[in-house]
C-alpha cells in the first residue's frame, strides 16, 4: 500500500488559510483538536488534521468561507461545460451492476 505524503503547515500559515487569528490555532493545539510535530521549536500542523478540525467548528468553518481559502472556492469552479465531463459520458455502476461486472467474463467484440 502507498503511503501519502503529510502537509505540515505553520501556525501562521493555518491562520491565513483558515481565516483565523493565530491564538484560534494555538488554543486547538493545547486542547488536542489538531495533530503537529516540534520542527526546530515550531509547531507543524497536520493539514489534514486542521481540515477536519475546521469543519467541526463552526465558527471556524464560518470564517474559512469568508475570510479564508473558502472565499476562493466559487472562482475555481469550472463555469465552461465544454471541458467538464458530461452526466453522459460518466459511467455510473450500480452494486448490481459491479457484481455481474466481476462475475462474467467478458465478451469478445464482434468483428
Amino acid at each position: 500500500m502507498e503511503q501519502k505524503e503529510i502537509i505540515r503547515v505553520s501556525v501562521s500559515e493555518a491562520a491565513r488559510l483558515f481565516g483565523v487569528n493565530a491564538q484560534t490555532i494555538r488554543r486547538a493545539i493545547q486542547a488536542g483538536e489538531v495533530t503537529y510535530v516540534v520542527v526546530a521549536g515550531r509547531y507543524k500542523i497536520n493539514f489534514e488534521s486542521l481540515v477536519k478540525w475546521s469543519q467541526v467548528k463552526t465558527t471556524v468553518r464560518n470564517k474559512s468561507n469568508t475570510h479564508g481559502i473558502g472565499q476562493y472556492v466559487d472562482r475555481w469552479k469550472i463555469k465552461n461545460t465544454l471541458y467538464s465531463p458530461s452526466a453522459k459520458s460518466v459511467k455510473k455502476n450500480t452494486p448490481e451492476q459491479t457484481e455481474a461486472d466481476t462475475t462474467k467474463p467478458q465478451e469478445e467484440p464482434s468483428k
